[in-house]
């Protein structure tokens, strides 16, 4: 690691110690019902302009094909880190989130549901792009976008807890 990078790591390292340790503020909010959501394993959804360069491009950083239809979608990964390739579905890159899923792709017994985080999210002011049924029991989904203008997918591929 060079002497630049290793400082980075340690200023970054003392930083999470020292907001570990302080008391909440403004800056350290107390944890909330909204810290709470489980909102499952996290990757990036990429638009790209050709699914077979993009494959390689990503294969040669060490992920590997885990699933999709081949033509217009993969999802790829590498460790825990998945990345989802997807050739004219959309125009931007989006943050997605599935609940009931774990990082390393296992099923979740327990999991906060997507309705549930539609709910806390719609209370907290948060309006959303496209919507589920509130009342729905199978897999769902809902988009938001950031204060950025980034594209947020909560995609749930399992039916409510308990149902």
């Amino acid at each position: 690691m060079n002497g630049l990078r290793a400082a980075r790591f340690r200023q970054a390292g003392a930083a999470h110690t020292m907001l570990a340790h302080q008391r909440p503020t403004a800056i350290n909010p107390p944890i909330t019902q909204a810290s709470h959501m489980q909102l499952g394993a996290f990757s990036i959804s990429l638009a790209v302009k050709s699914l077979d360069v993009s494959r390689s491009f990503y294969e040669k950083l060490g992920f590997a094909v885990t699933g999709g239809d081949g033509r217009q979608y993969l999802m790829m990964i590498n460790g825990t880190t998945i990345i989802g390739l997807f050739q004219g579905l959309f125009e931007k890159n989006i943050l997605t989130f599935n609940p009931g899923l774990a990082q390393d792709t296992s099923q979740l017994a327990e999991f906060t549901d997507v309705r549930d985080i539609r709910a806390s999210l719609v209370a907290d002011g948060i309006g959303m792009t496209t919507d589920t049924d509130p009342d729905g029991t199978g897999p769902a989904s809902i988009v938001m976008v950031d204060p950025d203008g980034n594209p947020i997918l909560v995609d749930q591929f399992f039916p409510r807890p308990g149902s």
